[in-house]
């Protein structure tokens, strides 16, 4: 009997920390997404051109097992699932991942993903305009996922306006040596343009996750729906490429860094990313989905600074750490958000009304007392005087 106890408790133990592992393992693959395309441009590959392949590569790795494993639970695509799916394969695939990659190029692989540290902040105010978000200035964890949201977009602000002395991860830090400087300089001239480029991908990110949860919900087969975004991603992408890409010999790849990059980020970071967000994101929502990728942030710059030795900035660090701050104030909230919903913390009620509301639900009023209190609270509840 112990035995069978402790079994269920530690199924149900896996089960709950299934989506934490599952956001976890994301972000690593994330990371490694960020090393492997920044070398791969240093090689001559068009951001443009990667995108399609990328997105041919997770075509061919999910559609099998969309096809396979729900053939019998896939429903009918309608005309609303499918201006869905094209709306999601322009957000993500098309604008997000070109204009992170363009912003990428002009500024650092590490501060490109110290800057999607705002994508929980601007995907919690979008939850909130699309009432996918419940806020309670009167209760503490509403009014934390408020203030968490605000210092959230600072330190993303301070990231971006501040950048400050090189940060050495080795040990201290200093102002630059001539070689830093000068390159500083050249890359300084295209910074801002960068930063623009990658707060207006994670917009686009933000509102992916916002109708891929509305689509779930009419569409709830997740592996083809991912197979659907993916194609989709693709044919849009190509006719982007096509028009962006004047150079046809920009497609031609060979075995190198630019067959992995669009293998790796096409298998890992866009066939199982999809399929993995949409499974967290139906049970725990799209901000839960994104309060994860201040992790990738972290491993990116150890990654960075090793592999590509790039430049760590003491700003990038401090409005990390502000971000940081702010997104677990919001994660917290959302907690107990999560908590009232499965009626760990309920709201308190007088014992009176739950006695009274508990006894007209299994009466069905037929059966109740038929005491004064009780008819008073029966009309109310119906509406009749």
């Amino acid at each position: 009997m112990e035995t069978k106890t402790s079994l269920k408790v530690l199924s149900q133990l896996l089960t709950d920390i299934r989506p934490y592992l599952a956001m976890i393992c994301l972000q690593f693959g994330y990371a490694g997404m960020y090393i492997v395309t920044m070398v791969s441009f240093k090689q001559g590959m068009s951001h443009w051109v990667l995108v399609v392949y990328r997105h041919v590569v997770a075509t061919l790795a999910i559609a099998p097992f969309a096809f396979i494993l729900e053939r019998k639970i896939r429903p009918k695509l309608t005309l609303s699932v499918f201006l869905k799916v094209m709306l999601l394969g322009l957000l993500e695939p098309v604008i997000d991942q070109n204009l992170y990659y363009v912003g990428m190029k002009s500024t650092s692989a590490t501060f490109a993903a110290a800057t999607v540290n705002v994508l929980p902040a601007l995907t919690f105010i979008m939850a909130i305009i699309f009432r996918m978000e419940r806020v309670n200035l009167r209760q503490k964890h509403g009014l934390a996922k408020v203030i968490g949201t605000s210092i959230t977009l600072s330190g993303a602000m301070l990231m971006t306006l501040y950048k400050g002395p090189v940060v050495n991860i080795l040990g201290g830090y200093s102002h630059g040596s001539e070689h830093e400087t000068s390159g500083d300089t050249s890359s300084g001239q295209h910074w801002a343009s960068g930063t623009i480029m990658l707060l207006s991908c994670t917009v686009g990110w933000s509102a992916f996750f916002i109708v891929q949860s509305m689509t779930l919900k009419e569409y709830p087969a997740a592996l083809s729906l991912t197979s659907l975004i993916c194609v989709m991603g693709m044919l849009e992408g190509g006719v982007v490429a096509l028009v962006m890409e004047r150079d046809m010999s920009a497609w031609a790849i060979g075995f190198d860094s630019r067959l992995l990059a669009a293998a790796y980020s096409g298998v890992v970071c866009s066939g199982i990313a999809y399929y993995v967000q949409g499974f967290v994101n139906k049970v725990r929502g799209p901000v839960f989905v994104t309060a994860f990728s201040p992790l990738a942030m972290i491993i990116t710059a150890i990654l960075g600074a090793f592999i590509l030795s790039e430049q760590v900035r003491l700003g990038s660090l401090l409005g990390a750490v502000v971000v940081v701050i702010g997104l677990y104030s919001v994660v917290w909230g959302k907690s107990k958000d999560e908590k009232i919903t499965s009626g760990e913390c309920k709201v308190q009620e007088l014992p009176v009304v739950l006695e009274i509301k508990n006894k007209l639900a299994h009466d069905n009023f037929d059966e109740a007392p038929a005491s004064n209190h009780s008819i008073a609270v029966k009309n109310s509840l119906s509406g009749e005087p």
